[in-house]
Order: structure tokens, then C-alpha cells, then sequence
């Protein structure tokens, strides 16, 4: 069976109250449901959405809704910290080539964060699934990969 998110221990996690900003920008996304899960999107076709989350140090992709099914690959590994639609904040350690894979039920949803705690970019790959149990939220233009 591939390893789930569920799977993953934290380095460290915590219930403390988030920074005003922080619960401000998730009510946002809770009005207006984000389905940008990367940077950018790479490819996309009838089946797959293919995304790259590149973060240099310091940088965070903010609040994201996840609806269909998925998996991540991290690219060259790091640390990151993670506010979780739970309330928690974790931090979390990643290998290169680690790969994670999520699927969600009718009207099952994923929010949260990521931010690189670490002193080198952050690179994901993810891959969505559109045939999953919940329709693709829409993504803007302005995300999609444009050919030089």
C-alpha cells in the first residue's frame, strides 16, 4: 500500500492559536476555495493536473483546498511547516523522492499551507487525479505554465 499523509510523523506539532493573518487568510479560502495545490501548473490533460511547488527559503504557498485525488513527490527534500484546516501547525522533514498519495471521498477536502523552513529551495511535484469522487475546482489562468 503507498504511504499517506497519515503515515507521516512530525517533527514537531502543535495547537496553538495561529497569527491573526494566518486565520484570516483561511477563512478567505473558506469563502473562496483555492485549487491551486502548486505554483505553477505544469501540464494538464482529460486525466492529470501536473503541478511544481518550488519554494525558496523563507517563502510559503499559502492556503489550498485539495478535492481530488493525488500524490505529491518531493524533489530534493527539506523542511517545511504546515498550518493544517484542524488547527494544528506542524513541521515536517522531507527525503528526495519521497511520495505521498491522497484520495478523498464525495465532498472530502484537504486545507492547508506550506512554508520552507529550510536554507535551500523546495521542490514538490503533484500529480491530481481528475476522475476522483469530486469535481476539479477551477484554477486561473495566470498559474499555467506559458512556453518562452
Amino acid at each position: 500500500m503507498a504511504p499517506t499523509m497519515l503515515d507521516k510523523k512530525a517533527v514537531q506539532a502543535d495547537r496553538s492559536e495561529w497569527p491573526a493573518e494566518i486565520k484570516a487568510e483561511f477563512d478567505r479560502e473558506s469563502r473562496d476555495n483555492n485549487g491551486c495545490v502548486g505554483s505553477t501548473l505544469l501540464s494538464e490533460n482529460d486525466r492529470v493536473r501536473v503541478w511544481i511547488i518550488r519554494l525558496r527559503p523563507g517563502e510559503r504557498i499559502g492556503f489550498h483546498r485539495h478535492v481530488l485525488d493525488y500524490f505529491w513527490t518531493s524533489v530534493n527534500g527539506g523542511r517545511g511547516r504546515q498550518h493544517l484546516m484542524d488547527g494544528t501547525t506542524v513541521e515536517q522533514s522531507y527525503f528526495p523522492g519521497e511520495t505521498r498519495h491522497e484520495t478523498y471521498g464525495p465532498g472530502e477536502y484537504k486545507v492547508h499551507d506550506l512554508e520552507n523552513l529550510g536554507d535551500q529551495d523546495m521542490i514538490f511535484n503533484t500529480i491530481e487525479f481528475l476522475d476522483s469522487a469530486n469535481r476539479p475546482l477551477p484554477i486561473p489562468d495566470k498559474v499555467r505554465l506559458v512556453a518562452a
